[in-house]
């Protein structure tokens, strides 16, 4: 069953947050960026980037899922594996709120989201170090 609207209202408040914290600055944008797509009751977080071989055609990458139980009350978070399928997130297979979904996501402890974390491991946005 899809989210109701006051559901969906405080999802995309929540992952605006999200957004403003993770997404790169403005002028790095066309380069690498990060979506979500909210599709009935599942949110979705991916990767924008451009095609290699077409700078003009964008590609997204799901990286994180997260979907609403509502029989719980609880949301079930998945990550992508590499096969691109998705797979439970075994850390965390459930989590409360939506917040505690995007604060998982956030601070990816296990390197299952984003592979990698810029600030820690000096990796910039281009991929050189």
């Amino acid at each position: 069953m899809a989210l109701s609207e006051i559901e969906l209202k405080r999802c995309e408040k929540e992952i605006a947050a999200f957004l403003a914290r993770r997404r790169p600055l403005l002028h790095l944008r066309d380069e690498f960026d990060i979506g979500y797509r909210i599709d009935g009751h599942q949110v979705v977080i991916f990767e924008v980037r451009p095609k290699l071989n077409e700078q003009t055609v964008k590609l997204e990458s799901p990286i994180a899922k997260a979907s609403f139980v509502r029989t719980k009350g609880r949301w079930r978070v998945f990550w992508m594996r590499q096969p691109l399928k998705w797979q439970s997130y075994a850390p965390k297979a459930e989590v409360k709120t939506l917040k505690e979904f995007l604060d998982t996501v956030d601070r990816d402890e296990h390197f299952c989201f984003f592979w990698r974390q810029p600030a820690k491991i000096g990796f910039n946005i281009k991929g050189l170090p």
